[in-house]
């Protein structure tokens, strides 16, 4: 799986979690040379290190289907794999949005995408961060830390999977921060305990003495919202909160890290001492699990508006479907739920930083809008944009075009080729054709 320093690359993606590891894909079935850097020694980001492993919205109104490509035949071989049968996926609503996710088991999830990146030819580097970005003629020059120092790669196209848009931040290109982030998750895997068997009110009463006294904060056992069943009943997935920490750059992840695990070690000092958790056991994700922390200023830009009333852009490269998700420190959950049979789509435009040259972004930070980023930021989008990512850059250092030069109509081609679904009635930029040259 890792190849020669000497090989070429024309496409390097920077993080390897659900949209790097799908753009990767996407761009050597395209036909790229592609090499893939992850920080971690783990591909699947917050599926695996962070824990969260539950991809969705695939499935939507009358169970149609709206992303499909590389993310549902990961999510589907890995079914496959554990003899799991798909979901059944009729009868999605608004309210019901979060039983239509798919639980997936992430070591197999994991061990089958490393096995689908080898065959593909790409070049996997774990262990690794990026150092440094410059501007070349045609191309990139890309400086990365590895376990044994820095070394310097080179590529015509340069896609960003971060989460936290670093190598568009090292390229010297304008970011989206927000005043204040979402939280984040840092989820802890519980045991020794039978949910169905635990007597809440007198757990709660002694959550409010133990609160009182500053022994657990509101957002340890739930998400802000003080004492919560939640975090019991899942077992400590996906169930409290990180407040108050933008994660990305190492100073605020490190931050983020000790605070999440400060918090799952005041769940279990309190959890320990009360009756029924007597064989408590805790254990916990690599890493926090991030909602927000930067975005791009794209070519295009999604709004709230423009997401909940599901415009199809011109040159739609990905649907989506999740509701605005937007988690608040003091509001708890602010939910904006999707009119029926309505599904959003998300522009070329968002993947391309404004004024950028050889350079794609996709994942959680894509150019969006706060509400909409609350909908977007979640994994089968992500696949989605990160597939489409891809996609463009394999294409556009074929032909040796800029990615918002490449004529959609080859792109959209591509992308259905791979089982992409997208709107039918999108408008198309350009004729279909094969190989149409560049836009000027």
């Amino acid at each position: 799986m890792y190849h020669p320093l000497s090989t070429m690359p024309t496409v390097v993606v920077v993080g390897a979690g659900v949209a790097g590891l799908c753009a990767a894909l996407q761009a050597a079935r395209s036909g790229a040379k592609c090499v893939l850097v992850e920080k971690n020694g783990i591909c699947g980001g917050t599926l695996s290190a962070a824990g969260i492993a539950c991809p969705g919205l695939f499935f939507g109104w009358e169970g149609r289907q709206v992303i499909g490509g590389i993310g549902w035949e990961l999510v589907s071989d890995t079914l496959k794999t554990c003899n799991t049968p798909v979901p059944d996926f009729t009868g999605f609503t608004a309210e019901n949005f979060w039983r239509f996710q798919v639980e997936v088991e992430p070591f197999v999830f994991t061990a089958l995408c490393e096995r689908k990146l080898r065959e593909a030819g790409v070049e996997l580097h774990y262990h690794t961060m990026l150092a440094a970005v410059s501007r070349l003629k045609g191309g990139w020059k890309i400086t990365l830390c590895g376990k044994d120092g820095l070394y310097d790669r080179s590529a015509e196209i340069l896609i960003d999977c971060t989460g936290d848009a670093n190598a568009v931040h090292q390229a010297g290109f304008p970011l989206s921060v927000p005043r204040e982030c979402q939280p984040g998750t840092y989820s802890g895997f519980c045991s020794g305990y039978d949910p169905d068997k635990v007597d809440y009110v007198a757990l709660k009463e002694a959550y409010l003495k133990a609160e009182a006294r500053g022994e657990i904060l509101p957002a340890d056992l739930g998400w802000g919202s003080g004492f919560s069943p939640l975090f019991l009943l899942r077992r400590g997935t996906n169930a409290n909160h990180v407040n108050g920490i933008n994660g990305c750059d190492s100073e605020g992840r490190t931050r983020m890290e000790v605070a999440g695990r400060e918090s799952l070690l005041r769940v279990y000092r309190f959890l320990k001492r009360n009756p029924g958790f007597e064989r408590l056991r805790m254990d916990c994700a690599m890493e926090c699990g991030v909602r927000e922390s930067r975005t791009i200023i794209g070519e295009e830009r999604v709004t709230a508006e423009e997401y909940r009333s599901g415009k199809v852009w011109p040159e739609t490269i990905a649907q989506a479907l999740y509701p605005m998700d937007l988690h608040d420190a003091t509001q708890g959950i602010i939910k904006v739920d999707l009119p029926r049979g309505v599904v959003p789509t998300v522009p070329r435009g968002a993947l391309i930083p404004a004024g950028s040259s050889g350079l794609i972004a996709a994942g959680r930070i894509i150019a969006s809008d706060r509400l909409a980023n609350a909908a977007l930021r979640i994994q089968a989008v992500c696949m989605a944009t990160g597939q489409a990512a891809g996609a463009l850059a394999a294409l556009s250092a074929e032909r040796h075009c800029e990615p918002k030069d490449l004529p959609y109509a080859v792109l959209r081609e591509e992308l259905l080729a791979h089982r992409v679904i997208l709107p039918e009635n999108g408008e198309m930029a350009s004729p279909a054709g094969g190989r149409e040259e560049c836009r000027a």
